[in-house]
């Protein structure tokens, strides 16, 4: 169902169901409610993520799942919910006049500044044309100063001038090597190599920062080169990667990892969880300020060396939001973010969608494309797209608060007003 809007999963739902009537067998991996409650069977993994889950807290009858004490269960029969206060003013705007894009035309749009903000509609309804296509480079060039940018030619745009800059969170890579990992990519390397590098034993030693980065000679492991790997050749098949021998897949060499601080080397602080990190350094506000977003993004799981090439998608924008969450705020961004609850367990989308009404908070302005309702049922206003994708699309058909579009979804055809309707109401 990922990228999916509630009327398109429902028609999923029913071809899945097709499929099974006609005597096959259906495996679906999942986090979508609809999807979750239309199954036969069910296998519930935890209870969290990474080195905290990895056992099976239910697995049965569906009809049996509510009884379960699963986080899973929780969410699903309201015994947990997802619920923020969206009643922010609209103000300031930002107005968008005479776009035409793909399947839109002569289209004009307000955006509320300081407010969360959801773009919904059907998919191929004129989402992404909208604010990735027409929004994005216009702000990327006032704000950010961008050069070489693609705009939609005849668009005109105003309100961006009460904004300091733009930050487009998608879901691509933090990294393409192994050497990029959470660590690296938020700035938390490097005060953990200041930190190693002040101790008494490295003093002693002689060993200056540059002794605990793996990305140059001296303290990096030379056999592998700081890569934690070795590749191995295969003839005629994909090469194999295999934890390097000599360093134990650690990155440094035995001598580096004879430098200890509170009884761990460095070596030792990259296999931590965010979260066990973020209570070792508690007392160091340079590394803990930059942890404690790493969980409150609900990435308490990942180890600070995991190699960016095994982070998903959504992981890999959490990080990049974590990042920014750690810098100095100035109460006047703008954040875009495309679909950013892809992947996500209904407990992790409570802590995202906790996290962007607090940038919203700050005096932050948030735009997010997204299907989810439980995140679009808090949003503080809502632009509905539609009726539906492609050359029937490409207007704006609803605009205000989750209640507005599900009290008026029949006069206005909205198909994500008449799916909150159902959710506000408990359906």
């Amino acid at each position: 169902s990922i990228g999916l809007h509630e009327r398109d999963t429902m028609k999923l739902i029913r071809t899945l169901n097709s499929l099974k009537e006609k005597g096959n067998s259906v495996i679906v991996v999942e986090h979508d409610k609809e999807t979750i409650l239309a199954a036969d069977y069910i296998v519930d993994i935890g209870p969290g993520a990474g080195d905290f889950g990895g056992k099976i807290g239910f697995a049965g009858d569906a009809r049996k799942l509510e009884k379960s004490k699963t986080l899973t269960a929780d969410y699903l029969y309201g015994r947990k919910d997802i619920a923020y206060s969206h009643d922010n003013l609209q103000e300031e705007w930002i107005e968008i006049k005479n776009v035409t894009i793909n399947n839109i035309e002569k289209l004009d749009a307000k955006i509320p500044l300081r407010n969360f903000v959801c773009i919904t509609g059907v998919s191929g309804s004129g989402k992404s044309s909208l604010i990735l296509q027409t929004l994005l480079p216009v702000a990327r060039e006032l704000l950010n100063r961008a050069k070489k940018v693609n705009k939609v030619d005849g668009v005109e745009i105003t309100g961006l001038e009460k904004l300091d800059k733009v930050i487009y969170l998608d879901q691509s890579p933090i990294g393409r090597t192994p050497r990029s990992n959470p660590a690296t990519y938020t700035g938390i390397m490097d005060e953990i190599r200041k930190l190693f590098a002040q101790t008494k034993e490295a003093e002693l030693r002689g060993y200056k920062i540059g002794r605990f980065s793996f990305n140059v000679k001296g303290g990096r492991c030379e056999k592998c080169q700081g890569d934690g790997q070795i590749k191995i050749e295969m003839h005629f098949l994909p090469d194999v990667l295999v934890s390097c021998d000599a360093c134990d897949g650690t990155r440094y060499n035995a001598q580096t990892r004879e430098v200890l601080y509170k009884g761990k080397s460095i070596a030792d602080v990259l296999a931590m969880s965010a979260g066990e990190a973020l209570e070792f350094f508690k007392a160091i506000p340079a590394i803990a300020v930059k942890l404690k977003t790493l969980t409150d993004v609900g990435l308490d799981y990942i180890t600070l060396g995991q190699n960016a090439t095994t982070l998903s998608g959504g992981e890999a924008q959490r990080i990049k939001l974590s990042k920014e969450l750690s810098r100095k705020d100035t109460g006047k961004t703008l954040y875009i973010l495309d679909e950013p609850t892809t992947g996500l367990h209904f407990a992790d989308v409570d802590r995202l969608t906790g996290v962007l009404h607090h940038l919203v908070e700050l005096g932050n302005s948030v735009v997010v494309i997204e299907h989810n309702l439980d995140m679009v049922k808090n949003a503080d206003y809502i632009i509905d797209m539609g009726p539906e994708g492609g050359n029937k699309g490409g207007l704006i058909i609803a605009t205000g608060s989750p209640e507005k579009l599900a009290e008026t979804y029949e006069e206005s055809g909205s198909y994500t007003g008449e799916y909150l309707a159902k959710e506000l109401n408990g359906e």
